[in-house]
């Protein structure tokens, strides 16, 4: 697709979004949430957007566009998916470079490091789960997505050493799109199962810490086709973390095929915390 008409069609499904949002009935959005009136003048938070395991941060670059489009700084860094500990201090080594207020957005193990991450950072106004973690002290995101039915990660795995001991699970490319982006093209799906990033196992099996979400303002975006993290994990997550919920129909990748219902979470906490 051309460049300009893409960046057309995303800009349309993002106003399409935000009025869906609106009209949903339950935690109310205010009318402040849409595009229009986030371009207002005054500086914007930096929306710093992370990533989880078998993916990489191009998972987000449509949401980059909407959103440098909507005028906000905008980072997505890559999230080293070693160990949560380690993970989440390399984020928050991130954020100790960005003044002014910042919107964190996790998708998947990313939900569990800005969880982590957050802590300390009073410039973190908002939290954003995209298909994510949002563990509680002491939970991983194994145990969460196994404490649910409806994962079928578990059953598409393919494991392999690295020096040190350590393990680290990658999706087979016969699972990959089944489990993970479904509603993805299969070319595209095809260059994320080569290209992806794996998870260790110990950073889905560690201990989350003191979770953030318990001081900071969250949102959730749940998709209702999950089968990495299931929906009803994370309807019991965002109900625990107070989060304001929306939920559509997408796979796990929601910020890839939803791309603007995505941002459209993420304007909606920005019209909250201004």
């Amino acid at each position: 697709m051309n460049p300009l008409r893409r960046f057309g069609h995303l800009l349309g499904a993002l106003v399409g979004s935000c009025a869906l949002i609106l009209g949903l009935s339950g935690a109310a959005v205010p009318a402040s949430a849409t595009p229009t009136a986030t371009a207002g003048s005054g500086a914007k938070p930096t929306v710093v957007l992370v990533h989880g395991a078998f993916a990489d941060a191009s998972g987000f670059n449509d949401m980059i566009t909407l959103l440098g489009a909507a005028g906000f700084p905008v980072i997505a860094p890559a999230n080293p998916l070693r160990d949560v500990a380690g993970d989440a201090a390399y984020l928050s080594s991130v954020l100790d470079t960005i003044t002014g207020p910042v919107i964190l957005v996790g998708h998947s193990y990313g939900g569990v490091v800005v969880t982590n991450a957050a802590r300390g950072h009073d410039n973190v106004k908002a939290l954003v789960y995209l298909g994510a973690f949002a563990p509680d002290q002491g939970e991983s995101a194994l145990q969460l997505a196994e404490r649910f039915p409806g994962s079928e990660l578990g059953h598409a795995l393919l494991t392999r050493p690295y020096p040190g001991g350590g393990i680290d699970g990658y999706i087979t490319a016969e699972k990959f799109r089944e489990v993970f982006a479904a509603d993805l093209p299969a070319y595209k799906t095809r260059q994320m199962a080569a290209t992806q990033r794996p998870g260790s196992a110990t950073g889905l099996s560690d201990g989350s810490g003191d979770p953030a979400w318990k001081t900071i303002p969250s949102w959730y975006l749940i998709p209702r086709q999950d089968k990495v993290i299931p929906p009803a994990a994370q309807r019991f997550m965002a109900e625990r973390a107070g989060s304001r919920v929306r939920e559509i129909d997408s796979s796990h990748v929601v910020m890839m095929s939803h791309p603007a219902a995505a941002t459209a979470v993420v304007l909606s906490a920005y019209a909250a915390i201004r």
